[in-house]
């Protein structure tokens, strides 16, 4: 049971914040800063928005769009129970990026970027079921802080592949790597990826037994939630950190792997710049209004004030290196990247892989000598 009264945040507070915070008012428990969304993902977040333990409201970012249970492109706000739907099954997808010493002149002497794109290709397991079939000697550290830090044994969570050969794997869907310039010329290495399978085990655990829990009179089954205080809200909050974390340095091991290749094709080690990791789907407890509450960014990024971020484009767009600006209003968040107009269902069935091919060649790296302002490894 959810007490609706505790934690109450004074509603002056709230108006006062939002006014002039460029957001649009839907309800009084729903902020959009979307200036296009579809009705369908207006709806979703509304139902949403109107859990009684969602407070003080449920923010929508610039790029939401209809996603599971809740929109992605949602902050929400709860006191005393998490949605792990709402937090997704990708925990702690996110993105790493590195600014290199390097230039496009000094890239474009070096030939093809083909070589460097297959160099990536055959460091990082890409797609779907792909893992490391051994551990590298940059792993070895990371696989041991993990196994320092875990509530429990993952082993058998894993499933069919070990979750230690997962750190430093890509996955599938919109995760890429790419090699792509600033409006400096300047070289950056970026990346999107998240908890691969361990982590969408883990979640699918949480969200079955929140479902068990509580599912029932709800108007959307994702909308199960786990109460504070009870043992199963605990357990999903220590798998959450320990998946939060894996996510985080499976970034940091493709990252390293990813300059280690650009070292080779330059032949002078990366030097670098400045290294940002960020998630986007994710869950921590946050000081917001005067109150203590679980803040779930499903598809968003914090943006304290000076705060860096990413916030990658589309396929053959620019990415963004951001510095928050501490939007109270929007819970110090930011989009976590394009959106989308359809689901991924709608554009496999819309578009072919010739479209896509098609589409990508102006940026495509086969070519001898090619550099252009975006360099796609999807």
């Amino acid at each position: 049971m959810i007490d609706e009264s505790s934690a109450a945040v004074p509603s002056c507070r709230v108006e006062n914040a939002v006014a002039g915070a460029l957001s649009h008012r839907i309800t009084d428990k729903l902020y959009s800063w979307a200036s296009i969304a579809e009705e369908n993902t207006i709806a979703q977040a509304r139902t949403a928005s109107e859990m009684p333990f969602v407070r003080p409201y449920l923010a929508l970012m610039p790029d939401a769009h209809l996603g599971k249970g809740a929109t992605v492109g949602s902050v929400i706000p709860t006191v005393g129970a998490i949605m792990p739907a709402a937090v997704g099954v990708d925990i702690g997808c996110g993105m790493i990026a590195l600014l290199t010493q390097f230039t496009r002149a000094q890239v474009a002497e070096r030939g093809s970027l083909a070589t460097l794109r297959g160099a990536i290709e055959r460091s990082i397991p890409l797609s779907a079921g792909h893992y490391n079939t051994s551990i590298s000697a940059t792993a070895t550290a990371r696989i041991a802080h993990l196994e320092a830090i875990a509530p429990r044994d993952y082993t058998r969570t894993a499933g069919r592949r070990d979750w230690r050969l997962q750190l430093g794997t890509l996955g599938s869907g919109n995760h890429f790597i790419e090699v792509t310039l600033d409006e400096l010329d300047r070289v950056w290495l970026f990346l999107h990826s998240g908890s691969r399978g361990i982590g969408n085990r883990i979640a699918s655990e949480h969200i079955a037994q929140a479902q068990r829990e509580t599912a029932v009179g709800l108007p959307d089954r994702d909308l199960a939630y786990l109460t504070e205080g009870t043992p199963t809200f605990d357990a999903y909050i220590a798998d959450l950190n320990w998946a939060q974390e894996f996510a985080l340095l499976n970034r940091e091991e493709m990252m390293d792997r990813v300059a280690r290749q650009t070292s080779e094709f330059m032949g002078e080690a990366v030097v670098e710049r400045e290294r940002i990791n960020c998630h986007h789907n994710f869950t921590r407890r946050e000081a917001h209004f005067g109150n203590l509450v679980w803040l779930s960014r499903k598809g968003a990024i914090q943006a304290e004030a000076g705060q860096p971020g990413l916030v990658p484009g589309s396929m053959g767009t620019a990415s963004y290196v951001i510095e928050g600006v501490g939007n109270a209003a929007a819970f110090n968040s930011s989009p976590h990247g394009a959106g989308r107009n359809l689901s991924r269902n709608a554009a496999r069935k819309r578009f072919s892989v010739q479209d896509l091919r098609e589409a990508m060649a102006p940026w495509s790296t086969t070519r001898a000598g090619h550099f252009s302002g975006r360099g796609c490894m999807p």
